[in-house]
């Protein structure tokens, strides 16, 4: 399948037409390649795919109903629903909303700690309180979800002000990938920030989606 990051951005990837799986999962579009790619390295052909707009992340308070949209639409076609998105920003309304629906949901506060692993992320919070994280999908879209939404584009002056209390960006990396590590790197000077990078694979993404049959 060809995938596009900005149409997974803007509109998300549909699920099929005709239910080929058992399972169907909803997702966050940023999470796109990694379901995918998980789904081909296990044969989990149970499994389909629906994922919701990436920029959903730019207004947190819209994830819930829209992820309730998306249950609500699939009911009575899957044996079972399940949600590939952590808390994301919306302040435990999301648990909420899936605990009413009847769903689960991967645990986590965001994507980075469950690539990381939420234990060794939750681990090293105090060490890395002073880090910006990014992904394999933020970094192939860093403009689309940093730089222009934060203004920099227009006023590269708020770098300062925005980023004057981080110290380094960290890639965290679901595949090794130079091109992708070099972009990370440029990613990180364009912040004025320290770079490292940390290999995660999958992480807690592949656990969680190892229990949706």
């Amino acid at each position: 399948m060809d995938l596009d990051d900005a149409r997974l951005t803007e509109s998300g990837l549909a699920a099929p037409a005709a239910p080929a799986g058992r399972v169907l999962v909803i997702a966050c579009g940023a999470l796109a390649r990694e379901i995918l790619a998980l789904k081909a390295l296990n044969g989990w052909e149970h499994i389909d795919l629906r994922c919701l707009p990436a920029n959903l992340h730019l207004w947190p308070d819209r994830i819930p109903d829209a992820v309730a949209a998306a249950v609500a639409e699939a009911r009575g076609r899957y044996g079972r629903i399940f949600v590939a998105y952590a808390d994301c920003g919306t302040g435990g309304l999301l648990e909420a909303r899936c605990r009413a629906l009847g769903v689960e949901m991967i645990a986590g506060p965001h994507c980075y700690s469950f690539f990381d692993g939420n234990a060794a992320f939750a681990a090293r919070g105090d060490a890395e309180m002073t880090a910006f994280f990014l992904t394999d999908f933020l970094v192939r879209q860093f403009d689309a979800f940093v730089w222009r939404p934060m203004g920099l584009d227009r006023h590269p002056e708020l770098r300062d002000m925005i980023f004057g209390n981080y110290e380094t960006l960290v890639y965290l990396a679901q595949v090794e990938d130079p091109a992708l590590d070099a972009e990370a790197q440029r990613c990180a000077a364009r912040l004025g920030l320290a770079y490292r990078r940390r290999f995660t694979g999958y992480g807690d993404l592949a656990t969680a989606l190892s229990t949706a049959r």
